[in-house]
């Protein structure tokens, strides 16, 4: 849940942030390409960093699952050839 907490904080922060609360100080000072930067981060930055934090967020729960255990990697998948409920079908 901290994890979770933390990455709406950072979201909310990129997105409600530099993009409306601060914006027009980052357009006076900070400029990315021909445009301002608080305009870019309204338009392109937000996007950005919302899915940098998806990947971010990926590799967090994986190693949260491996550490707990839960790896999608350690399952083994079922082999229904072998199943004796399934001959009563093949005859």
């Amino acid at each position: 849940m901290r994890i979770m907490a933390l990455i709406l904080c950072i979201w909310a922060v990129i997105s409600f942030g530099c993009g409306i609360i601060l914006r027009d100080w980052l357009d006076a000072h900070l400029s990315v390409g021909n445009a301002p930067f608080g305009f870019w981060m309204a338009q392109q930055g937000s996007i950005a960093g919302f899915v940098i934090l998806l990947v971010f967020y990926a590799l967090l729960m994986n190693r949260l699952d491996k550490k707990h255990g839960f790896d999608e990697k350690d399952e083994k998948t079922t082999d229904h050839t072998q199943d004796t409920s399934m001959k009563a079908f093949e005859e």
